[in-house]
C-alpha cells in the first residue's frame, strides 16, 4: 500500500496494488474507484480530503501528523 497527499490541491491517493487499472468508478463528486481486470480495488481517490475531515491522519497514538510526512 501507498500513500500520496498533495497540499496544494488537496488529494488524497491510496494505492493498494500495482495492479494495471482497468476500469474506475465514481462513487460521488470526490470519491473514485479503480479496479484491476480481476475487480479487486487498485485505486482510491478522494478530491478534498482535508476539507472533508479526512485529513489530518493520526498515528497508531492518535497523534495528529500531516499526511504527506507519513505517506511521502
Amino acid at each position: 500500500m501507498n500513500a500520496k497527499y498533495w497540499p496544494e490541491d488537496d488529494i488524497l491517493q491510496i494505492r493498494l496494488s500495482d495492479k494495471p487499472i482497468t476500469r474506475e468508478i465514481g462513487q460521488d463528486w470526490n470519491t473514485y474507484l479503480s479496479f484491476a481486470e480481476d475487480g479487486s480495488l487498485v485505486e482510491i481517490v478522494i478530491l478534498d480530503a482535508k476539507a472533508h475531515g479526512l485529513l489530518p491522519v493520526t498515528d497508531s497514538c492518535h497523534t495528529p501528523c500531516e499526511a504527506r510526512e507519513h505517506y511521502a
